[in-house]
């Protein structure tokens, strides 16, 4: 019979649980007490993208919006004004700063800062409406949904440890953010559809990743309340950006045009 770990050890080591056929009463606590924190990051995430889709879908159908942040140029496309580039690029700047700061909220702050975010990347993404069907959008979602789903599930129950792929995801992230900038002014549809491609195994990659971190965040955090509530609007945030950025992705590929 194996020995149980002391406090300290499992303080130590998050990702441990008591082994021991006395300990499974606690072990099933733990459990329940994790499904619960997952279930309502999943709820935050899923809110926040239905909050998303609900702005950017009226603010496609209301003419001042799109006026003001689109023009005509002289070849009849659309192109944004100085106020659509400032909306594309706000909400980095907004995750930046949620990022750095979130920790420091109070619970509510957190809350209505990550609704006012889901709200502005909306606004951002107006033009999916503007550019591509209705039904392509919707098929592209639940297709995504359905990826997104698959890899949140693998992440949660894989036992192998995604720490060291994080790190790489992340630079990925960045080099396809630098990608994106310079091929505003290329224009290379060959970038374009390459940027696309490595995006969607890398924001793939990510959800795994970020699930599996929400469980080791879970344990560092139990039994601190406020701590707990605050990172499950964290994970949110995470898992959110990683479904949304998957999305746009898939409708660079697969999006139909109107």
């Amino acid at each position: 019979m194996e020995p149980l770990q002391t406090s300290k050890e499992r303080k130590m080591n998050p990702w441990s649980r008591p082994t021991a056929a006395a300990a499974q009463p606690q072990a099933r606590t733990v459990d329940q007490g994790l499904r619960s924190y997952m279930l309502k990051v999943y709820n935050y995430m899923a809110s926040g993208v239905l909050l998303t889709g609900i702005v950017a879908y009226f603010a496609a159908n209301s003419e001042t919006l799109i006026n003001a942040m689109y023009a005509v140029n002289a070849q009849g496309q659309m192109s944004p004004t100085g106020l659509g580039w400032l909306i594309a690029f706000a909400p980095l700047g907004f995750v930046l700063f949620l990022g750095f700061r979130l920790q420091h909220m109070s619970y509510q702050s957190a809350q209505l800062a990550f609704w006012g975010f889901a709200s502005l990347m909306g606004l951002s993404l107006m033009s999916i409406f503007l550019t591509f069907t209705g039904e392509s959008i919707a098929r592209v979602f639940f297709i995504t949904a359905a990826m997104f789903g698959g890899m949140s599930i693998y992440g949660y129950t894989t036992n192998r440890d995604l720490t060291s792929m994080g790190s790489f995801l992340i630079m990925g992230v960045w080099g396809i953010l630098l990608a994106s900038v310079v091929n505003i002014f290329l224009g290379s549809s060959l970038l374009h559809f390459a940027v696309s491609i490595l995006g969607v195994f890398i924001f793939l990659g990510l959800t795994a990743y970020d699930t599996q971190k929400l469980k080791s965040t879970y344990y560092q955090f139990s039994g601190h309340g406020d701590m707990l509530a605050k990172s499950s609007i964290m994970g949110a945030l995470s898992l959110y950006l990683d479904f949304i950025n998957l999305f746009i992705m898939m409708m660079r590929l697969f999006g139909e045009r109107r």
